[in-house]
This record gives C-alpha cells, sequence and structure tokens, in this order.
C-alpha cells in the first residue's frame, strides 16, 4: 500500500475516538500489552516523560520536548490529535516520522492488527514505541490520549508523570464530577516516580496526594512552586502562563537525569514552534484582518481564550465555530462573545455536530450567525465579510482549526 492507502486503512478499517466517538474505547489496556509483546517491548528501552490533563497536553509536551533538544539531545515527542498530517503525531526532534515508517509499520502487523481488533490510537501507540525504539532517541516525550489510567500509552515506566489540570471533558468516559476525572487521570501516577500537578483545585488535590501516597510518589504541586514565573514562550494565550510553570517544575526534576542550563531552559521556551513545530495554539494566521485559530474545545480551556479575547483590539468580531456531537453546548456556549458575528460549520467528521442544530442551540444564548455549509465556507465568508481593522477567530474544536491550517 501507498502511504495514502495505508492511512486510509486505518482510519476506516479500524475504529477511532476522534472520528467514532465511544465505539473506540476501550476500558482496559489488554489490547495495548499483546501489542508491545508482539513488537518485542520497544517501550521498555526508552527513557520516558509522561503527560495527562484536560488542557494543555500538547503545549507543556512540546515546550519540554524543545528544552531537551536545546540541552542537545535526541527527543522523541508524542501527541494527539493531529491537525493536517497523521505524521505530526510522532516526531524526533521535530522532524515527522517517515511515509515509508508508517507504510512499513503497518504492513508487517496488519494480520496482527486484524485479528486482534486494535484500535487505531492502540496501533498508533504501538508505532511511536517502536520508531523511537529503533531511532534510538535519548528521551521520549509521551502525551496522553485520552484519561491516564486506561490510555493506551500507560505502560510505560517514566522518569517523571505530569498532570497539567483537571477540567470537565470526556464526562462519558472519565466522569462527571472533577474527582472522578482526577482519579482517571491520577492513573498514570507510577511507584517511587515523582509527579508534577500543573493546576489543582479544592476537589482534585485530594485525589492526586492519595494516590502519590499509595505509590509512593513524591507530589510537586508548580502553581504553588513557580508562583512569581518570569520566563516566557513563543506559544502565545494567556493559559501558556499555567503550563511553563507546570513544565519549569518538570525540568527541575529532570535535571536530575539530564544535563539542563537555565539558558537551554529559556531557549527552549522561546523556540517552541521552531523546535517542535506545534500548531494551533493561539497561532496568527494573518494580521489585517487578524485571524486567531486556537484548538480550545471544552470550558476550561474556552474560558480562558474567551478572557483573552477580550484584551484583543478590533472593530468587529467574527467567531467561525464548529463543534463535535458529544460537546456539552451548556457549559461552552455561555462563554462565548454576544457582540460576536458567528458563522457556524459541522467540522468534516463523522462526529462533527450539525451547523444548523449549533445555530439554534447557540441562539438560547443569544449568539447570533449564519450556517455555513463547511468550515472552509464558513472561514471565507467571515474574510469577505471582515474589514482591515476586524478580527476572526476560529475555534470550538480541533478539527475546525485542522480544516483552516
Amino acid at each position: 500500500m501507498t502511504y495514502t492507502e495505508t492511512l486510509e486503512w486505518m482510519y476506516v478499517q479500524l475504529p477511532m475516538y476522534q472520528q467514532k466517538g465511544a465505539v473506540a474505547y476501550k476500558a482496559d489496556l489488554s489490547n495495548t500489552i499483546k501489542l508491545v509483546n508482539h513488537l518485542g517491548n520497544p517501550q521498555e528501552n526508552i527513557k520516558t516523560i509522561h503527560i495527562a490533563g484536560t488542557n494543555g497536553k500538547g503545549s507543556t509536551s512540546s515546550m519540554i520536548a524543545s528544552i531537551l533538544q536545546e540541552a542537545g539531545f535526541k527527543v522523541g515527542l508524542y501527541t494527539s490529535p493531529h491537525l493536517k498530517d497523521f505524521r505530526e503525531r510522532i516526531k524526533i526532534n521535530g522532524q515527522e516520522i517517515t511515509e515509508s515508517f508508517v507504510v512499513d509499520f503497518i504492513a508487517r502487523n496488519k494480520v496482527f492488527f486484524e485479528e486482534n481488533a486494535l484500535s487505531f490510537f492502540e496501533m498508533t501507540v504501538g508505532m511511536c514505541f517502536e520508531y523511537f525504539k529503533q531511532e534510538q532517541v535519548d528521551v521520549a516525550v509521551i502525551e496522553v490520549g485520552m484519561g491516564g489510567r486506561l490510555d493506551s500509552t500507560n505502560i510505560i515506566s517514566p522518569l517523571v508523570s505530569v498532570i497539567t489540570n483537571i477540567g470537565k471533558d470526556h464526562t462519558a468516559f472519565l466522569g462527571n464530577t472533577l474527582q472522578e476525572i482526577a482519579r482517571e487521570k491520577a492513573g498514570i501516577i507510577k511507584y517511587h516516580t515523582p509527579v508534577v500537578i500543573g493546576e489543582y483545585t479544592d476537589q482534585t488535590k485530594p485525589v492526586f496526594i492519595a494516590k502519590a501516597q499509595e505509590e509512593e510518589a513524591e507530589i510537586f504541586f508548580a502553581q504553588d512552586t513557580f508562583e512569581d514565573n518570569t520566563l516566557v514562550s513563543d506559544l502565545k494565550g494567556d493559559y501558556q502562563k499555567a503550563n511553563i510553570r507546570t513544565v519549569r517544575q518538570t525540568i527541575a526534576l529532570l535535571r536530575k537525569s539530564f544535563n539542563i542550563t537555565h539558558d537551554n531552559e529559556e531557549q527552549g521556551l522561546l523556540q517552541v514552534v521552531r523546535n517542535t513545530n506545534l500548531l494551533g495554539r493561539w497561532q496568527i494566521i494573518s494580521e489585517a484582518p487578524k485571524v486567531i485559530a486556537d484548538t480550545a474545545h471544552n470550558a476550561h480551556g474556552l474560558n480562558i481564550v474567551m478572557n483573552q479575547l477580550k484584551h484583543e483590539e478590533y472593530e468587529n468580531l467574527f467567531i467561525v465555530f464548529g463543534v463535535v456531537n458529544d460537546k456539552d453546548l451548556s457549559s461552552v456556549l455561555p462563554l462565548l462573545p454576544k457582540t460576536a458575528k458567528y458563522f457556524f460549520a459541522k467540522p468534516n467528521i463523522s462526529r462533527g455536530l450539525n451547523a444548523d442544530e449549533l445555530k439554534e442551540q447557540a441562539k438560547e444564548y443569544g449568539l447570533n450567525g449564519v450556517v455555513c455549509s463547511s468550515v472552509l465556507d464558513a472561514y471565507v465568508k467571515a474574510k469577505i465579510e471582515a474589514t482591515l481593522k476586524d478580527l476572526i477567530y476560529v475555534g470550538g474544536s480541533t478539527f475546525v482549526v485542522a480544516e483552516i491550517l
């Protein structure tokens, strides 16, 4: 199969949470354990850092990888989902996995995948472990896909575990309360392995402390340690301040295993995009009119982003907006500005919420706009209507941003 044919097989033949929703969720690690045993347990030959959390996982993972790269190390980076090309998920020093490796890996293991009904995410995790082992990375930063305890990545023995924050997202799988969600994400805390908590609340802190005590793991709360943070990143967005604190606490622990100078840390934070090619985080696409795209997609993330929008200067605000059909709109729509004109669109995936339905629900919260035939159609219409002094915000879903980029 060609690379394109390989991807088509991966997407169509195997369930994928981002496309299918609940049918792709498997509540145990048995398939992942079967897979890594089949591959010879490549993850056991890699030093790793494990990143979980509701928001900020991708930014935090990329910042840590960038700092380690600045310190001269060969760094693997596994993140999800991708925005433009599948290969964004697996990188070494910012370079995406080769098409030939993807094709060869699937071809060699296709029968095993089919016989064991592996999910898209499970086989992608196996692919990253084998690639990082083959390429002999010095360390790999591994981002959790969803949750933590039962996530396919949770078979590694990391140097440090990191939990960025807890918010209500994926409640159908992780629980309806912050405590329940925190327990799922705390599942990445390992025996005698230090854990960094980026942000906590009165509800989540006791959960983290209890799990850390159970695993005899030293626990660090970044929001308390680095309150007066002076370092900045090229990743813009107010939410990055908390992520930087989390990263700095993690780097402080990693200095026990790696030679990382303060200059490496400072430059790594300033060169995240160059070093890792991360996209979609308060990304300014153009200046006149100003177009900002951001992958924030739940109440926790959108609340911060919408507050940041208030500080932007513009004459009129246009918002290209789309969501997936399992999104809790009652927690999201009240956060959006009533003064904006909306261009509602369905992301081009099966889980995308119909734009007509989104418009009707948005109207209940005083949000008005037009229904568009696609995300691209919505973006084009917004750009036609906007003047040079206006602002266009693109968001609501990772998939909406992906279609624009």
